[in-house]
């Protein structure tokens, strides 16, 4: 039996901001979006052309208050095969990051970029093959 994973869902408290924070700094684009006026929320999922995977972004009408992310939430990753021209252009777009990170000595292969609601992206040196 297989699990394959399908999405992860964050609240956001600006919809339209945190979609163009998605679509700008990872090329994601709406899948789709789903309004619930009775309920006072709307889904829109954003998707990577070509993956199954989605991002949920789950927008609350009446959140006034900023989401707790928690103690225990770490984050959501993204791979890429350039990450120093993926660092650059995330500092060029002005995004709070890290500097390129490894996990021991040698060549950093990661660093975090933070949302606009404060989840962290881990965007992760992917080798080819």
């Amino acid at each position: 039996m297989k699990f394959p994973m399908i999405h992860i869902c964050y609240r956001v408290r600006d919809l339209q901001k945190s979609e163009a924070f998605y679509q700008q700094a990872f090329g994601f684009e709406i899948g789709r979006k789903k309004d619930f006026p009775a309920g006072k929320f709307t889904l829109s999922y954003l998707v990577c052309p070509g993956l199954p995977f989605e991002l949920e972004l789950t927008y609350n009408y009446d959140q006034q208050e900023p989401y707790t992310i928690g103690d225990g939430y770490s984050h959501l990753a993204v791979g890429v095969a350039d990450l120093e021209a993926a660092h650059q252009r995330h500092t060029e777009m002005g995004l709070d990051l890290t500097p390129i990170k490894g996990l021991s000595a040698g060549k950093g292969n990661f660093y975090f970029v933070t949302d606009p609601d404060g989840f962290r992206v881990e965007v992760v040196r992917q080798s080819a093959g």
